[in-house]
Order: structure tokens, then sequence, then C-alpha cells
């Protein structure tokens, strides 16, 4: 039973969601191909708190999406969390990304495969079943016509997230449905952080650090390439 800010920074998408046991309050969200997390987020939490008339100090926990995702919009997201983390003496809470993504997905007798874009024709992805219990981790897959077609043999494979759509050209298999409509949001962490605040289910403040998957690489400036 606790108060929750969570906070989504892993792709596009800028996205608070303020919850209490389990249940969303409300939601502030945007989604941009500048990635503006570092404009949007501390505007957005203060927002969300403003139309609950909550302090800040009166939150239980912070909540991070912890990857995989964007290098920078994942350390945008988690050093704001460490900070509002630190400043308040509040625990912060890790939930993976994909899986938040995951737990927006409505299906029954079927496995779902959240997907972010990777770049080229990669994706970073995992699987789970309806119950959001993991079938394979989190991993970086590079897609072709024989991906995942173990699993499509067995049974209905729903696909989703902002990697899915250049995945639809690719996988033909009759058992294969690609559901595009379903968006990256904050909404996706609530009932993960909820669990793991009744759990105790915390991270080292000072230590924690996203899960990338793959190192940064800068790109040049545009004078010197």
């Amino acid at each position: 039973m606790a108060l929750i800010l969570n906070l989504e920074t892993a792709t596009k998408s800028c996205s608070v969601c303020l919850a209490k046991d389990g249940q969303i309050l409300v939601t502030k969200e945007a989604s941009s191909e500048n990635y503006s997390h570092a404009e949007q987020l501390n505007l957005f939490i203060e927002e969300v708190l403003s139309k609950t008339s909550i302090k800040l100090t009166d939150v239980d926990a912070v909540a991070i999406s912890a990857g995989p995702g964007s290098y920078t919009g994942l350390r945008i997201g988690t050093s704001t969390a460490k900070g509002i983390c630190y400043a308040l003496n509040k625990p912060l809470i890790a939930v993976n990304s994909l899986k938040a993504l995951a737990s927006l997905a409505n299906v029954e007798n079927a496995l779902v495969i959240p997907m972010f874009d990777a770049r080229r024709m990669e994706v970073y992805s995992a699987i789970y079943n309806e119950r959001l219990v993991e079938i394979e981790p989190t991993e970086a897959v590079v897609i072709d016509e024989s991906s995942y077609l173990n699993h499509l043999e067995r049974g209905m494979v729903y696909f989703i997230g902002p990697g899915a759509s250049k995945c639809a050209g690719v996988i033909q298999h009759p058992h294969a449905k690609f559901d595009l409509n379903i968006e990256v949001s904050a909404k996706g962490m609530v009932a993960l952080t909820e669990e793991k605040y009744n759990n105790a289910d915390f991270v080292d403040v000072a230590y924690f650090e996203p899960a990338y998957l793959k190192d940064f690489i800068a790109g040049l400036p545009k004078r010197l390439i």
C-alpha cells in the first residue's frame, strides 16, 4: 500500500504516473522524436503532483523504468529518480522497461513480445506469457524471417512496442499478431512497482545503473562528418 511516483524515459516517450495502492491517480506524458526528456521530465513531475495536491515529500517511493532503451533517456530518468530519493531519503524501485510495456497488453492464451527499436533490423525484446512470467530474458535480437519461429509454431504471439512496426513486414506467420497501438507509458509500471514496494524489492540508490544492453557511442558533430 504505497504512493509511488513512476518515471518512464526508456524511449521517445516521457511519461510520469502517480499511483496510490496500485491505482493510477494522474498521468502526464508526451512523445517526441527529439527525445526532450531533459526539458519535460521535471515539469511533468511538478504538474502531476500539482493536479493531486500531493507534495513530493508525501511520496513513499520513486520508480524508474530501468531499460533497455535509449541511453540518454535512461540516464535522465535515473538521475532524476536518484536525486529525489537522495534528497528525501526515499526508496528506489526499478522495473524492466519491456516488462512494463508487456503489462499493457491484454491477451489470453498467447505470448507477448514487447520490442524497442535498436536501429537497423535489431530490436531489444523479451518474451512473457499472459501472466507476465518471463519466458525468455531481455536481449538484443537481429530480426529475420525465422525470428521467434519456435514460439510461433506453438501458438499465438503478440508483438507490441515501438520496435514491432519494422518487424511486421519480415515476420510472416499466421500466429504473429502486431498490435502497434500500445504505447510506452509509465502506466504500465504501476502494478509492477506496487508489488515490488510491498515486497521491499528496492535497488541501491548509490550503485544502481540502468540496463543499457549496448555501450553508448556518441555520433560525430555534423561539421565533422
